[in-house]
Parts: structure tokens; sequence; C-alpha cells
């Protein structure tokens, strides 16, 4: 009795025309669901944070627990733990996205100016960016945290430190200070900045002055610090509109 006929691969050994074209769906069918469900992911994900920020924002650390924020972006306190193993975790990437936007802004008030008006504009423009969101930046850079946030802080003012560093070395090269170990210089104005913001930024402090006194202070004190001639007043603040409270 002579063998049952089977379907033959093609002669290369491959699989039928069908049956590739069967696989190709299959392939394509999955990457389309992997790609939505990463586009899901990240959505849920840029929610978790921008609730964790708003919950730091009206009351610090104290008024943004796991369920205020899993509420808050419309998720179950589980999903929160799905994309961020614990609530340190999360609050380490508000912390990045809040220093990255504060970084932007510095970079873009010092675009252009003389390197001592660009430095001006940068203390300015991170001191305003404080004062404008007090609550959240007091938590942010002061309140007890988590040792991970703790040294996301560290990595920040670290990077702060390098663009400030950058200003001081043009500054130098331009003959518009003196000569001067611009690393340390630069850390050291970093380290007054966050000192003399405590105050301010603090949730119990009582009368403070204004906030174009408190910037002109903070600019003449660093234009001071690192020998640049003196002046009475500023040449440039970037002023930024306060969002209206509904």
């Amino acid at each position: 009795m002579p063998p049952r006929k089977t379907r033959s691969a093609g002669r290369d050994g491959s699989r039928s025309g069908a049956a590739r074209g069967s696989g190709k769906r299959t392939n394509a069918a999955r990457s389309g669901s992997r790609r939505t469900g990463a586009a899901i992911g990240a959505g849920t994900r840029e929610r978790l944070v921008d609730a964790a920020r708003r919950l730091l924002e009206e009351g610090g650390y104290a008024t943004a627990s796991v369920q205020a924020i899993a509420d808050r972006a419309g998720v179950s306190a589980g999903a929160l733990y799905r994309h961020y193993p614990s609530k340190a975790e999360l609050f380490v990437e508000v912390f990045r996205d809040a220093a990255k936007r504060d970084l932007h802004a510095v970079d873009e008030a010092a675009a252009s100016g003389s390197c001592i008006e660009r430095l001006e504009a940068a203390v300015a423009a991170h001191a305003l960016r404080a004062l404008h969101h007090r609550r959240l930046a007091w938590a942010l850079n002061y309140e007890p945290v988590d040792p991970l946030v703790d040294a996301e802080r560290l990595v920040y003012r670290r990077k702060y430190a390098r663009h400030m560093a950058s200003l001081l070395r043009q500054a130098v090269a331009a003959g518009e200070i003196p000569e001067q170990n611009v690393e340390l210089a630069a850390a050291g104005l970093v380290g007054a900045i966050a000192e003399a913001l405590v105050g301010p930024l603090s949730p119990v402090a009582g009368q403070m002055s204004s906030e174009a006194d408190i910037i002109a202070t903070l600019v003449r004190f660093c234009r001071r610090s690192v020998g640049a001639p003196d002046k009475p007043s500023l040449r440039r603040v970037t002023t930024i509109a306060k969002p209206r409270r509904k």
C-alpha cells in the first residue's frame, strides 16, 4: 500500500506561503499589541507622576499616600505598584521630572547676555520657580524623605553645580571675574542658594520679604561671591506668571 501523501513544505524546507502569511499576521498583531500596551503603560506612569506631584504641591509627603496618589490618577493601588515597586521610586521619578523642568527653565533664562548676566538670569529663574511653587519646592528639596529621593537630590545639585561652573568658567575666560576654582565656587553658590531659600519656602515661615527682594539679594550675593563688579539693581529678572486659582 503506497504511503499517504502529506502536505510538503517548500523545496527549501520552508513553510508554505499561506503558513508564512499567517505567521506574519500573528507577529504583526503581537507587535501591535505590545506597542499598545507600552503606550497605555506610559500614560499610566505619566498620570501617577502628575498625581503625586500635585499632592506634594498641595500638602507635602504627608498627603501623598499610595491610595491618595492612585485615586488622583484614577487607578488602583495595585496598578501603582505594577509600575513602581515602591512609593519612594515614584517620588524619585517626580523629583527627576521637576528637576528636568527646572534645569530647562534655567537654561532658557541664561541663553543670552554676558557671562555674569547669564549667571544672574540662571539664579533668578531657579529662585523664582521655587518661590512660585513653594510647597512643592519645600517637599522636593527639604522634607525628610526616603534615601532614594535624598540620593536624587544630590544628583540634581551636582547637575546644577556643573551648569554654574560652566558659566563661571566662561566668565573667567572673558575677564568678567577673577581666576578661581570654578567647580568649588559653583558648589558654594548652589549650597548657599539652597540654604537661603529654606526660610522663604518653609510652610511655617512668617512674614517674609517680597519675591523681588529675595531674588535681588540672592543675585547680588552670587555676583559678589565670584568677584563680579557690584551694581545697584538687577538688569534681568524674568517674571513667571502665577497660575490663577480656580
